[in-house]
């Protein structure tokens, strides 16, 4: 963890707010779950409930509260944002995508499985995400406008398009438009969709999710920079996936556009965007601001 002295009762805040979530994910996946053939369910568990951090479905509950003081309101949401990741995850770690053998600390889905069961798994999880999006919705046009913001994050334009130039960007000469193109597609869209729709769903005000908005878009492009970095100098036995493999496979990272001072710098510059963005929040937004710090800091 990130030194752990500093911020100690964030993590313990962090760990039983993930516990709570996991309960939830499990117990609803598993209902969902129901019929389906074994190997199939035992995949998307498998990938789903893998230890990790939970960043995106946090960020829902965080700013939720930050919003009306409650997260319950939005663990749907948190439960989709997650689906919609792991079923990215799993098909990135694809031979065909980037093929990776390690996912936080355990063999990929396509390893411990097959591929084709990885493909399935991916493809399952999708529409399970927007099933439980609609659960638990104060009204049909919450689930209408959340189901909206998070397709079009998933979709060609964002999440998909994302994973679509950061394959093109091996083979091809990229530059800086790219590169903002691909961290905005890939990993800043995700993670500001899970602060709007947790926003959304506790009843936030367009000025609220204006600034939630450019939160969640400045801590993404940070997340990513720092993802970038820790490729070039982290520890894969603390990262939890192979590292240096960025290099070796040629992609368009930011420490190896700019190098490594250049996107330090860079990655502060977003977080304080980021906390800046919160400012109208008061006391309210003040996980928010210490999930941005910490992250900034994180060394896996």
């Amino acid at each position: 963890m990130v030194e752990a002295s500093k911020y100690r009762v964030f993590e313990r805040e962090w760990s039983s707010r993930a516990e709570l979530f996991n309960t939830y994910l499990q117990t609803n996946v598993q209902e969902l779950l129901i019929g389906a053939p074994a190997r199939l369910s035992d995949a998307i568990l498998y990938s789903l409930m893998a230890p990790g951090k939970r960043l995106r479905p946090l960020l829902v509950l965080w700013a939720s509260e930050a919003v009306c003081g409650d997260f319950s309101p939005a663990m749907p949401a948190a439960a989709a944002v997650e689906l919609i990741h792991c079923y990215s995850l799993v098909h990135d770690d694809l031979p065909a995508m980037d093929d990776d053998d390690l996912r936080r600390g355990r063999p990929t889905c396509h390893i411990q499985f097959d591929e084709a069961t990885a493909i399935l798994a991916g493809d399952a999880m999708q529409p399970m995400a927007f099933e439980l999006l609609t659960k638990g919705n104060p009204s049909p046009e919450i689930a209408v406008k959340a189901c909206r913001l998070l397709a079009k994050v998933a979709g060609p334009t964002a999440l998909v398009g994302g994973q679509s130039d950061d394959l093109r960007a091996e083979t091809e000469v990229g530059d800086s438009d790219l590169l903002a193109s691909i961290h905005a597609r890939k990993t800043a869209a995700m993670i500001r969709v899970s602060v709007e729709l947790g926003g959304l769903l506790a009843g936030a005000t367009q000025e609220q999710l204006k600034h939630l908005s450019v939160y969640g878009q400045a801590v993404g492009h940070m997340f990513q920079i720092v993802d970038d970095l820790l490729d070039v100098q982290g520890d894969a036995t603390i990262v939890g996936k192979r590292t240096g493999k960025d290099f070796q496979r040629g992609k368009l990272t930011y420490p190896g556009f700019y190098g490594v001072e250049a996107s330090i710098v860079a990655a502060r510059d977003y977080t304080s965007k980021a906390i800046r963005a919160l400012e109208s929040f008061g006391k309210s937004g003040k996980t928010l601001i210490q999930l941005a710090e910490y992250i900034l800091e994180r060394k896996h």
